[in-house]
């Protein structure tokens, strides 16, 4: 999932590590966040967005990302769907 984490820290003047430690979370979560490798629990995506005082939907970008969720591809498999692409 998009975000605008690392504008928004940056705006703030914060690095990963403070926001990590202001929402209880590592600076490796942090960056994997940012970097679009691990989506948040919605409660950590809740924490982030209020250190910048941002509601949710202006801090994580719900559209569609080249990183597809883990909960579109356990749909898929659920209902028996394989998709399959060319590169």
């Amino acid at each position: 999932m998009k975000n605008r984490i690392r504008e928004l820290r940056e705006e703030k003047g914060m690095t990963q590590e403070q926001l990590g430690e202001l929402v209880g979370t590592s600076r490796q979560a942090i960056n994997a966040i940012e970097t679009e490798k691990f989506e948040p629990s919605i409660w950590l995506a809740y924490d982030i967005s209020q250190i910048f005082g941002c509601p949710i939907e202006e801090v994580f970008l719900f559209e569609e990302s080249q990183r597809k969720s883990r909960a579109d591809s356990s749909r898929r498999e659920r209902n028996g769907i394989k998709k399959y692409s060319v590169l």
